[in-house]
């Protein structure tokens, strides 16, 4: 999460392979993709719906190194090489990697652990002088980047493509240069008769240069290229030899694309490693896994923040996670004889009290959550008056969010389309949202409110179409478009999302709030199946399969016991070259945990799991009890442990403070959760 606040109370039939084609040269944006014989929000059915927005820049454009005419990569984990007066750097792990000066530099980091961080900062090992004077981004598709460097007056020198996976950076020659490096490499016998291999050790570290044969003529730390010669570096992994691993490499990365199916029990990802040759090598994260088969991944491997990374080799790197469905609903046909009073007494108590709706775009986007979920409680237990009022409420308060016109007659609780960066902005804007920070967290929980109130009333479907269909094509339109990028925040290599617009931070992009990015799917797949969008509902299950998943090892289940010196159970924001426990709001425990929890919708039993960690977690966020932000949520969390927690949890949420209860929850909800438990 990119939050510089404290937050206030805090088809199971298989779906053919998305194929995203990534860009055929390193010159140009990569086309578009299709499901099936459709695309997700293509132009045709957007374009109308965009211009019917008002056209405006909320927060001027930053300055930027893009080639003319791509749409702004935000919320990437390369972001910050884009956007900024300087370039930051960035983390294709297992490397890291930045722009200099003249030229680049790359390393493998150094894994250290303290007792609040696992670090993997930038290592500039080895770096490389081109004479340029600039570097642009060129293309780029959802895992790898091109940069084009040139001279002073814009004359091309040459180009490198990095990607998430891949410890290959090579650079190929635009023009003829003399590339220097800071590494004397040693030139090794030929492995073919154009292509020699060099090696440098570097910090006890081997490094490789594929090179072509002849270009260490000067001297060891200078090569010459031909144009359109290549050469390909890499740090040599633990248990392989530079010539092992090169004999696997047939030039330097071009790109990769991303396709992904579902099917009844798993949601797989395949990504096509698009190297000159043919084959190249791609590292695999511990959670990739179970791998395709034929997958060979036994070039050794690298260390990085996330655990043990193997080398592989081929094009193609595809794994599954189990497949999630959307939950709109608690189960509420279990609640018991005795519990149903009390969820009902409280739903008239918390339905009467009645506040003015917040007025921008994530508190605004709150409080619709939580006046739907209270509606689907009235209406599962029958109360046809509560319920009544609850749909008008939320009708009344989705509609005006959802005039096309809105921000054309007042300031706030509506929608605008940002041309210079292409993408909605919703006012008012909060929490950095204008910047492209966190428009899924945002957006999810309009998202899930429109889907509640869809499946009440289907005839709103086509009131708020227009702009739903819009905060939806802004986090997942994946096809042509000239007007929103592919899949805005979502990583199909790391399998979760990126919360920073435009990453301004040495250690890479950040997500914090896991739970509210699960939310984010979910609510997308509630309003695809609302809509009657398939490919979108497709697509939105994959992305929640994906993301929890990476939820649970990547922040509150994973097993961090190799991490010596981190003395934490869970991590509270995941960054491209750390991971903190940390918040962006707030020092206390509790915050730790409650911003994975927020804001428990009905698909949060993926939770559930192991009982002794979970009692592990909130023992360790509850120092000073229940009675704190994110309070309720905790008291939920404890309950999936089951049993004698599931019993306390019970009796505590009758007498929480209400201060303990977030503003997109409800003391009903809060009940009617714990009752349908066990």
């Amino acid at each position: 999460m990119m939050r510089f606040r404290r937050k206030a109370g805090a088809l199971a039939a298989i779906v053919g392979l998305l194929a995203l084609t990534a860009c055929q040269s390193a010159h140009t944006e990569p086309p578009a993709a299709t499901v099936g014989a459709s695309a997700v929000f293509p132009d045709a059915q957007v374009k109308p719906l965009v211009g019917a927005l008002p056209q405006r820049s909320v927060s001027p454009p930053p300055a930027t190194r893009l080639a003319s005419g791509l749409i702004p990569p935000t919320n990437r984990w390369y972001s910050g090489l884009v956007f900024g007066a300087k370039p930051q750097p960035v983390f294709p792990l297992p490397l890291s990697f930045a722009l200099t000066a003249s030229g680049f530099a790359f390393g493998l980091p150094s894994v250290t652990a303290n007792p609040t961080v696992i670090a993997g900062g930038y290592a500039p090992q080895v770096a490389l002088d081109a004479g340029a004077g600039g570097a642009t981004v060129t293309a780029y598709d959802d895992v790898s980047v091109t940069l084009e460097f040139h001279t002073a007056s814009g004359a091309r020198i040459g180009h490198t493509t990095i990607a998430e996976g891949s410890p290959l950076v090579g650079f190929t020659a635009d023009s003829p240069v003399t590339l220097a490096s800071s590494a004397a490499f040693a030139p090794g016998a030929g492995l073919t008769a154009d292509r020699s291999l060099a090696v440098a050790s570097i910090g006890g570290r081997q490094y490789a240069a594929l090179t072509p044969t002849g270009a260490f003529t000067e001297s060891r730390n200078r090569m010459r290229l031909a144009r359109g010669q290549s050469i390909v570096l890499f740090p040599v992994p633990t248990g392989s030899t530079p010539d092992k691993v090169a004999q696997a490499v047939s030039g330097p990365l071009l790109s990769v694309s991303t396709g992904y199916s579902t099917g009844p029990a798993t949601a797989t990802t395949a990504l096509d490693y698009r190297a000159g040759g043919g084959s190249t090598v791609f590292a695999a994260l511990p959670t990739q896994s179970p791998l395709a088969a034929g997958t060979t991944c036994d070039l050794g491997h690298y260390e990085s923040i996330y655990g043990t990374m193997r080398l592989c080799s081929g094009q193609r790197l595809a794994w599954s996670v189990p497949l999630a469905a959307e939950n709109g609903a608690l189960p509420l046909g279990r609640l018991s004889a005795s519990d149903r009073p009390a969820v009902i007494a409280q739903l008239r108590r918390d339905a009467a009290a009645t506040t003015p709706l917040p007025a921008d775009s994530y508190f605004g986007g709150k409080a619709l959550y939580r006046i739907a979920n209270l509606l689907t409680i009235a209406r599962a237990v029958g109360v046809a008056d509560v319920a009544a009022a609850l749909k008008t409420r939320l009708a009344t308060a989705l509609h005006a969010w959802s005039d096309p016109n809105g921000c054309a007659t007042r300031p706030a609780q509506c929608f605008v389309y940002d041309p210079a960066m292409h993408g909605i902005v919703g006012l008012a804007a909060s929490f950095g949202s204008d910047q492209f920070n966190d428009h899924h967290f945002h957006y999810g929980y309009f998202l899930y409110a429109a889907g509640v109130l869809a499946e009440a009333d289907p005839s709103s479907t086509r009131v708020l179409a227009p702009v739903i269909d819009l905060l939806a094509a802004d986090l997942a339109t994946s096809g042509p478009s000239t007007l929103f990028p592919q899949r805005r925040t979502f990583d199909p290599y790391t399998g979760h999302s990126w919360a920073s617009g435009f990453s301004p931070f040495a250690d890479g992009n950040n997500q914090e709030s896991s739970s509210e990015a699960v939310n984010a799917w979910n609510g997308l797949a509630l309003w695809a199946d609302a809509s009657g969008n398939a490919a979108l509902k497709t697509e939105a299950r994959w992305m929640l399969s994906s993301e929890i998943a990476s939820a649970r090892s990547d922040w509150v289940a994973g097993d961090l016991a190799s991490f010596t010196g981190f003395q934490h159970e869970i991590v509270s924001i995941n960054w491209g070259g750390k991971r903190d426990y940390a918040t962006w709001f707030s020092p206390d425990p509790n915050a730790m945990l409650g911003i994975q929890l927020i804001p428990m919708s009905p698909v949060s039993t993926y939770l559930a799991g192991d009982p002794a960690r979970i009692k592990r977690n909130v023992t360790e966020a509850t120092p000073h009890g229940f009675d704190v932000q994110f309070g309720d949520y905790l008291t939920m969390y404890s309950a999936l442990a089951g049993g004698s927690e599931l019993t306390k949890a019970r009796a505590m949420a009758k007498t929480l403070a209400a201060t303990a209860i977030d503003d997109a929850d409800s003391r009903t909800y809060l009940l009617a959760w714990l009752a349908t438990r066990g």
